[in-house]
């Protein structure tokens, strides 16, 4: 079936846009694959180095110059319960490489930072920053020049967006990203959230909470609801960077550990080496970009992938906009209901049909680009199917064409609503974005007063005093990454909600970030430029009348032009945001990155912007 013609035409724009910056991509890593493995051309002392400590099978292997080596890149560490099963994942890949004939070596670790044990706290100031990080550290560990492809190990948040950047870096090489999956469901995420609510009003006390939230989140694996995480392991699978069905099944299981296993084996399949070579740069399109944001829009996924797909593509030299993703929004059904869009979490969805249900019926209904190059082969068609073991333990697929509930699948001729439900908003109070996929419609027009805070803490300090128990917006200001690493705002939900469900017509407003979990709070964010940088939200008054309206596209301050014009930026200091829990050390990072709307990196992508806007 041929692709929808607004999809169309959106590739065709990012195509033309990109397509000085993408020629110069390719090249690059034409000119880096070089002839043969690289290794070969390192010298005797440093290949000797390379594979010291290698037992003498993986050393005679790397000393001669047929034997595909893989570069594992990973992210591990036990304290967060998404990568803590990746503790054993190097030795089974390892000897699942040795069977094939082919070596593999940890080429180094990333940091994996845990947003849910900083949210609300000082390190949080840290997370953005922390994919640009993961990136530069996943690019010291390939620097060695030993390997012809690379398996990336990671979950959430920021670091697989950072793993992203860093493998389209070294887009010569072959690229698989290989998942663990997610816990167990545990306590019901709605039953969780009616908790946190109940002691954001001192109806419950906090051993209570402590216990609810523990029973949420209680085993190895991703956290249940549909946030940044999961809807990373959504785009590594419809962008074709994962095995077909992998991205949700639970860790610690014969299954889990046999996808990683043909994760291995199709690794050392599609080096230079055989004649398979699918070399990442090339494979990560303008298509696959735009398969992405269709997966993110059909999921109501993370808006955290406003900034990310958009580093992320830069990194291959395209050029992907906000206006890209709200043409994207308008023709893209929403197919999935997943907490906090609905009642489901990520195994009920995965039991449902999951991804291969997903992407089969955007397929059918012309909504994806099928004909895109994957980890797996050509095409998208080997994605409709769900892995299984048959009673011989082997690897079977089987078509998905049916949702098991309609209440969280539905098919793409009977959506929940018609689009993603994600807007661009433009204004004089700059350019933001707001997802609406589980905001209630008679709240996407909000026309109220403006309350100002500069810290998302003092918002609960007005709720307790009681000076909040009306309508209003919100303007949280002084949050973007050059202020202060633009966190994510989490602490506000709750309160919001709390006075949303009085009845009171609340919004938010920030140049900060929200995730996955906005839920269902009008929330414009990512308003860029941020305050700190001459945006207009450092004009915005306590009392000014703020027109929030989903329907128009538009983010307005009712205030008269003469007068707005003519108001000075209000100053902030900062500075206590500055030190403390490492932020000293990132001083240079918010001094050199780029803005919210151009993906919010250090790696010149606003640059990147800017050329092609000209």
């Amino acid at each position: 079936m041929n692709v929808h013609p607004t999809i169309a035409e959106v590739t065709e724009r990012i195509a033309e846009r990109s397509r000085a910056s993408r020629q110069a991509y390719l090249a690059r890593i034409d000119a880096a694959k070089g002839n043969g493995p690289h290794r070969r051309h390192l010298s005797c002392g440093n290949l000797a180095h390379g594979f010291a400590a290698c037992g003498a099978t993986d050393k005679d292997r790397l000393k001669g110059e047929v034997t595909p080596n893989l570069g594992i890149v990973t992210a591990y560490n036990d304290m967060l319960s998404a990568h803590q099963p990746y503790e054993r994942y190097p030795e089974l890949i390892r000897s699942i490489a040795r069977e094939v004939g082919a070596t593999a070596q940890v080429a180094g670790g990333v940091p994996a930072m845990c947003d849910g044990v900083t949210q609300g706290q000082a390190g949080m100031e840290l997370s953005l920053f922390s994919r640009d990080v993961i990136a530069m550290s996943a690019g010291v560990a390939l620097s060695h020049d030993m390997f012809d492809a690379a398996m990336f190990l990671g979950i959430c948040d920021k670091i697989v967006p950072g793993l992203m950047i860093a493998a389209l870096t070294f887009g010569h090489l072959p690229a698989v990203f290989v998942p663990a999956g997610p816990m167990p469901s545990g306590l019901p995420n709605e039953d969780k959230a009616a908790v946190r609510q109940a002691f954001a009003e001192g109806k419950v006390a906090q051993d209570k909470l402590l216990e609810a939230e523990s029973k949420s989140y209680h085993s190895p694996g991703t956290c249940t609801f549909y946030g940044t995480a999961n809807s990373n392991q959504m785009l590594m699978e419809i962008m074709g960077l994962h095995l077909p069905g992998s991205s949700f099944v639970n860790p610690n299981t014969p299954l889990r550990d046999t996808l990683t296993t043909e994760a291995v084996r199709r690794a050392a399949a599609i080096t230079a080496q055989g004649d398979n070579y699918t070399p990442v740069g090339r494979m990560v399109d303008e298509r696959t970009i735009v398969n992405g944001v269709i997966g993110l829009h059909a999921t109501g996924g993370s808006t955290n992938h406003l900034l990310h797909l958009i580093a992320v593509a830069a990194a291959a030299g395209i050029v992907l906009t906000l206006e890209d993703f709200d043409a994207l929004s308008s023709v893209v059904p929403l197919l999935a209901r997943v907490y906090p869009n609905g009642y489901a979490d990520i195994n009920h969805f995965h039991q449902a049909g999951g991804m291969p249900y997903l992407i089969g019926q955007l397929l059918d209904a012309g909504l994806l680009h099928g004909d895109v190059q994957t980890v797996w082969g050509s095409g998208m068609d080997a994605y409709r199917c769900m892995p299984s073991l048959d009673e011989t333990g082997t690897l079977v697929y089987t078509p998905v064409t049916e949702s098991a509930n309609p209440n969280i699948l539905r098919p793409a001729s009977e959506p929940f609503r018609a689009d993603g439900g994600l807007r661009t908003l433009k204004g004089n109070l700059g350019r933001s974005v707001i997802k609406v996929s589980s905001v209630p419609e008679d709240r996407y027009v909000i026309e109220a007063p403006a309350v100002v805070f500069e810290d998302q803490n003092d918002v609960k300090t007005a709720f307790d005093r009681g000076d909040l128990d009306r309508d209003f917006v919100a303007v949280v200001r002084f949050q973007g990454p050059r202020a202060i690493g633009m966190p994510e705002l989490h602490k506000l939900t709750p309160t919001l909600g709390v006075l949303q469900g009085r009845g009171h017509r609340v919004a938010l407003v920030t140049d900060g970030r929200m995730s996955g979990a906005s839920g269902k709070i009008p929330a414009a964010i990512h308003v860029s430029p941020e305050a700190i940088d001459g945006g207009p939200l450092a004009k915005v008054r306590n009392g000014d009348m703020i027109r929030l309206d989903v329907t128009a596209g538009t983010l307005e301050a009712l205030v008269d032009d003469a007068e707005w014009n003519a108001r000075e930026m209000v100053k902030a200091d900062l500075t206590h945001h500055h030190h403390g829990m490492g932020r000293e050390l990132f001083a240079l990072m918010r001094n050199a990155v780029g803005t919210g709307d151009t993906g919010a990196s250090v790696f010149g992508t606003q640059d990147l912007h800017h050329a092609a806007d000209a």
